[in-house]
């Protein structure tokens, strides 16, 4: 088997205390080495600590080290994998710092109140703004490292991030996720097959898919999804995809309605956060403040530093109880992550789900739009699996939001505030243009060091 080397970018993220697991028994990588580079150093050598350990538990012989900057991560890199939340540096997730809830409070006062925020609406709009030149950079020193490497892409707004790279990078780009999965699982359980034994064909963009057909061993397995669905009723946090599985005649791949709300205009006609429906509204609207998220008394430098010591230390302490996860992230259950990498890196051919351009995947949709797919693996990276014309409900659902990514790349990448308002105003969360305006200086103020590209 080939040893390859593999950049984790963003390598301080908590992404990577599940991959690196998953790294590490995949047998195919074993002699690999792995390079977790992080502008945030202390963070990337918390998770290199971690890493280290696992690798030594596997007795595979992969080698686990902290780069010394993105050049030394990169060079000669085989695969890189991203997970990189375009916040700046933070010790924990990306959601629920300082930046994300500006993302947040600021189209409240507007009346858009969101969920995630981080696939569409103002929020999503922002992360990706902010994360765009940072996933550039990589791909030009990609470019001039590893030009042949394939860059696997975990972060949101995943559509958005990975055509931005596909459109202006020659770099092989592959988005991954769980979200299909999440839909096959219960459905499954639901009928009580192994989703190994299901097959099913989906349509749609990251975070948002239709099973278009659902069989098992040759038989159509719809009319008793509907009759079970019927008896069980709708599974927690599926309210919203339940109902609208029913009316469109299709079920909602990604069922949990925290994403499924971020596809449809509800959260811009609420007098309030707490009318947000389907036992989605949040408390932390009252707690981060409906205008600037007051933040406190200011704290000491030692104080912040401190407290920081001291996040850092209950982090490495949740990692070093984390054991090698007893078997390998599968393709279908999970994003299957070492078994992608060592599929390609062995030329070996399986089953992946991905996102990547669509290519005619989905005749009916722009080649270049970025679906979420099934694809076949090769030595050279994915190929996409035909998947038949989307029903003209979805059609109409994905246009407008293929659209609105690019506007948001675009954007994104020219630093052009007129492109991110027609954003603003093409998204279903979208309000009157004067207030889409205003709102939209406010946000890329509250932005404005980590938008280089405003000026």
């Amino acid at each position: 088997m080939p040893d390859k080397k593999i950049a984790c970018l963003g390598g301080g993220s908590g992404y990577f205390a599940r991959a690196l697991g998953d790294l590490a028994i995949t047998a195919g990588l074993a002699g690999s080495e792995v390079v977790l580079y992080d502008i945030d150093r202390e963070k990337a050598e918390v998770m290199g600590r971690h890493g280290a350990r696992l690798a030594g538990l596997s007795g595979t012989g992969l080698r686990v080290r902290v780069a010394d900057g993105l050049a030394d991560a990169l060079d000669g890199a085989d695969f890189a994998i991203t997970s990189i939340g375009g916040s700046g540096k933070s010790v924990g997730s990306v959601y629920g710092t300082g930046i994300h809830r500006q993302d947040v409070v600021i189209p409240a006062k507007y009346g858009v109140y969101q969920v995630v925020g981080d696939t569409g609406g103002p929020a999503g709009m922002m992360m990706g703004l902010r994360s765009i030149p940072i996933y550039l950079n990589i791909c030009r020193e990609m470019e001039k490292r590893c030009p042949d490497a394939v860059l696997f892409n975990h972060s949101n707004p995943m559509a958005v991030l990975c055509r931005a790279m596909v459109k202006y990078s020659g770099i092989n780009v592959i988005g991954i996720c769980h979200g299909v999965q999440e839909g096959i699982e219960p459905l499954a359980e639901l009928l009580g097959v192994p989703p190994e034994e299901l097959e099913v064909v989906w349509i749609g963009t990251n975070h948002y898919h239709w099973f278009t057909r659902v069989r098992h061993r040759g038989k159509d397995m719809y009319p008793e999804v509907w009759r079970r669905i019927a008896k069980r009723g709708p599974a927690r946090g599926a309210l919203l995809s339940q109902k609208l599985s029913e009316i469109y005649g299709h079920h909602i791949a990604y069922q949990h309605d925290s994403h499924i709300l971020e596809f449809y205009p509800y959260l811009s006609r609420l007098p309030s956060w707490e009318s947000i429906p389907y036992g989605f509204a949040s408390p932390r609207y009252a707690e981060w403040g409906t205008d600037k998220g007051e933040a406190g008394p200011p704290v000491s430098e030692a104080e912040a530093r401190a407290l920081r010591q001291a996040q850092l230390q209950e982090i490495a302490d949740g990692l070093a109880k984390q054991d090698l996860p007893a078997k390998a992230s599968s393709p279908l259950t999970g994003e299957g992550l070492g078994s992608l990498i060592e599929a390609i890196a062995v030329g070996r051919r399986q089953l992946h789900i991905v996102n990547i351009p669509n290519r005619g995947v989905v005749p009916n949709l722009p080649e270049h739009a970025l679906l979420e797919v099934e694809a076949v693996t090769d030595s050279c990276g994915v190929r996409g699996v035909y998947a038949g014309e989307a029903p003209l409900s979805l059609l109409g659902i994905l246009q407008k939001r293929i659209a609105w990514q690019e506007l948001v790349v675009e954007a994104g990448v020219k630093g052009d505030r007129n492109l991110a308002l027609q954003a603003l105003l093409l998204d279903e969360m979208a309000v009157l243009p004067e207030q889409a305006e205003a709102m939209l200086d406010e946000l890329l103020a509250a932005s404005r060091s980590l938008l280089p590209q405003f000026g």
